[in-house]
């Protein structure tokens, strides 16, 4: 069996991943489940499924691995602040908890303790409701280079490098 250098802390229903059941990664997630339904879109009502189905159930906050064990980690975390919790965007991707500054700043501690020296962080935030110079500050961290994506450009992708803090 192959080993695996690739963990996704957070995959929730695998939207960023271009090859979704990736043979290298390990894709985690705190939730497991289906949610089928109508809900609103911008044309209307439509129909909306979204399958949240990780190897591994957990808490990105407190990883079940050993320290130095991946050579990559993708941390795309619940971003959401002012959102119903039956509303699409909460089952699609997450909210965040009133004490969110804690939540990512120990999720950012976990996802380096599991990466290895040297090994490579790509964060992925969404600044719909909390700019990212926010996260930097709680996470207690900037990244070492990032871009701004989205038709509003309201989305950060930042690198990080293990012992480049």
């Amino acid at each position: 069996m192959q080993e695996k250098k690739i963990l996704d802390v957070t995959c929730g229903s695998r939207t960023i991943w271009f090859n979704k059941y990736h043979p290298a990664t390990v894709y985690c997630d705190i939730r497991q489940e289906e949610y089928s339904g109508i809900w609103k879109s911008v044309k209307g009502e439509s129909e909306r499924k979204c399958v949240i189905n990780p190897d591994i159930k957990c808490d990105f906050t407190n990883l079940p691995f050993l320290d130095e064990s991946f050579s990559l980690v993708v941390f795309d975390p619940p971003h959401l602040k002012h959102v119903g919790n039956n509303a699409w965007l909460a089952k699609k991707y997450g909210k965040v908890d009133p004490d969110w500054k804690r939540m990512l700043h120990d999720g950012f501690q976990e996802c380096m303790r599991v990466l290895k020296t040297d090994g490579v962080l790509i964060f992925k935030w969404s600044e719909y409701d909390i700019p990212a110079t926010e996260v930097w500050k709680s996470i207690g961290n900037k990244p070492l280079f990032g871009h701004h994506s989205g038709k509003s450009s309201k989305t950060f992708w930042a690198c990080y490098m293990k012992g480049q803090e």
